[in-house]
């Protein structure tokens, strides 16, 4: 009987191996970096220059292009081209042999390690012994020193002279995700290139060009899922993107937005929204069992305060013009409007801090789920009562006091049930009706910036020939329509008005000043006197009189 099984399992060794998707699609140009513009530019203009460092600091999250930025410049640095004769590139061939063994890692003068596991000062004097030699056969010797935070501290200092003033030819290419680990020694020694997070629009468009060369369909949302997990790095959306044709495989060949969330654990973004719309409607229960529906589907509590966050966010940047995000569901895209147009400012701010509070509490609680309830049960309560500026409002105007939900909290100066007021016809009136609501800082701010060019029923124009407050025509306008029941139309225009309020006081007061001193039984005192004053106080007092008795 034979000790051996014949499994016909398919050679490791095989030409057509498989390779996990981020080796696959390294990028093998600069021109297939994604997202590092910027950075391609000035390293090509001081290639054509001629316009070296000798060391180069390459720093970013993980997965932005680190390592393949610094293959890449190896094999632009070493390029003789197709015919042998060719010189340092921003477009390397990827045909002669430099860039191919550069590519294929197994040159001899581009030297790849890991600080990580070579930290100590014996690592580093190996590393300035061999560097002493010129290149073997490449234009360049060059050293790639990944994760190169992890030195020592005396490795450093090893290393520095040589980092400084290296042998003729020899350059070294630094890797780094926390440059703040870096000494500033090392980093004054080298020409530093900051790699950006990648975009998730551009993300999405890789990975939808990765699917079309794998021959696997993949939904556009599932391909802005995935970029949106991948959080702006490459090599961890292919490889989330690798699970997901895997999973794809299984299901029917098709990458599915569905099937993602489920590998992900990610909560349904439709399902956010009945959650969003069940808390702007103040409805506890209702919110509560869709909570406990996505926990029982593996939705982390986290992640579903994550997805009302989000919303959040995107609908105050609808409320503000801002472009909606590419590729948006219109069942989003329609919710995000509505919202948008039924909340104030006031009211989706206060929604965030809560749900940021919420999400805090949670990260540490020992019950996430019972922590994240209460945290929904505290924003279904506490996000429908008005803010401090309003509840003075409705105190002074005598407005019920009683919780609403948060959509009519936002509209309530436009709901309130009370009969309308008589309308103000002069800007005293005006101010007169907002110092008796207790509005004395908007009142005040009235008086000495408020030019009025005429005031006829609810509409009100103002002068702007001099700047006025930025805010002042919107609190006025919301002030009015809470206190009067009407919607005020309040303008400004270029033209001159009439004198503030405090100009016109201060007009007052000057002529009667001069209509006192030009008594003649002052100027017979005065006479008396010589050097006498009168007051500013007796003047103001005597005013005061004047206009209580008039």
């Amino acid at each position: 009987m034979s000790d051996s099984f014949d499994l016909d399992l398919p050679s490791t060794a095989s030409k057509d191996a498989y390779r996990v998707l981020a080796r696959k699609y390294r990028p093998q140009t600069f021109g297939e970096l994604i997202g590092q513009d910027a950075m391609v530019t000035t390293l090509g203009n001081a290639i054509r220059r001629g316009r070296l460092a000798h060391a180069f600091l390459l720093t970013g999250v993980r997965g932005v292009g680190k390592t393949s930025t610094a293959r890449l410049l190896a094999k632009a640095l070493n390029c003789i081209g197709p015919d042998g004769t060719g010189g340092p590139t921003i477009d390397p061939c990827g045909v002669c042999e430099p860039c191919v063994g550069i590519a294929e890692g197994r040159h001899i003068d581009v030297i790849e390690m890991d600080a990580a596991s070579h930290t100590g000062v014996d690592d580093m004097r190996a590393v300035i012994d061999a560097s002493r030699m010129t290149a073997f056969v490449a234009r360049y010797k060059i050293y790639i020193i990944d994760e190169v935070h992890m030195l020592s501290k005396n490795a450093f200092n090893a290393l520095l002279k040589t980092l400084e003033e290296p042998a003729e030819g020899v350059k070294f290419v630094l890797a780094t995700t926390e440059v703040n680990k870096v000494p500033v020694t090392v980093l004054s020694r080298c020409q530093r290139f900051d790699l950006r997070r990648i975009p998730a629009e551009k993300l999405a468009e890789h990975f939808a060009r990765v699917s079309k060369a794998e021959g696997v369909e993949a939904e556009p949302e599932a391909l802005g899922l995935i970029a949106r997990a991948a959080e702006g790095s490459a090599r961890d959306g292919l490889s989330i993107l690798d699970q997901a044709i895997a999973h794809a495989d299984m299901e029917g060949g098709a990458v599915s937005a569905a099937a993602v969330r489920d590998m992900l654990g990610l909560s349904d973004r439709g399902a956010i929204r009945d959650l969003m719309a069940l808390l702007i409607a103040s409805d506890g229960v209702g919110a509560l069992a869709a909570l406990r529906r996505q926990y029982d589907l593996g939705v982390d509590p986290l992640g579903v305060l994550r997805g009302l966050l989000e919303t959040v966010h995107a609908t105050t940047l609808v409320k503000l013009g801002a472009t909606q995000e590419a590729g948006q569901a219109t069942e989003e895209r329609e919710a995000l409007v509505g919202w948008a147009e039924t909340l104030s400012f006031a009211v989706l701010h206060r929604l965030w801090q809560l749900l940021l509070k919420g999400h805090d509490e949670v990260a540490r609680a020992a019950m996430p789920i019972e922590a994240c309830e209460m945290a929904l049960l505290r924003l279904v309560h506490a996000s429908s009562l008005p803010d401090p500026g309003d509840l003075a409002r409705m105190i002074a105007a005598g407005a019920p006091m009683m919780a609403a939900p948060v959509a009519q909290a936002a509209a309530a100066p436009s709901q309130a049930p009370a009969a309308e007021a008589a309308l103000p016809s002069t800007v005293e009136g005006i101010v007169a009706l907002l110092e008796g609501a207790g509005e004395l800082a908007l009142a005040s701010r009235i008086v000495h910036h408020a030019s009025v060019i005429s005031i006829v029923e609810a509409e009100l124009v103002l002068s702007n020939a001099r700047p006025l407050p930025a805010d002042l025509v919107g609190d006025l306008g919301a002030a009015l329509k809470l206190l009067t029941r009407r919607a005020w139309k309040i303008t400004t225009s270029p033209k001159p008005g009439r004198p503030t309020l405090r100009e016109a006081e201060a007009a007052q007061y000057e002529s009667f000043k001069a209509s006192i001193l030009a008594s003649p039984m002052i100027e017979a005192a005065f006479a008396a006197f010589p050097g006498a004053e009168l007051p500013e106080t007796e003047i103001k007092s005597l005013l005061e009189k004047r206009r209580h008795t008039a």
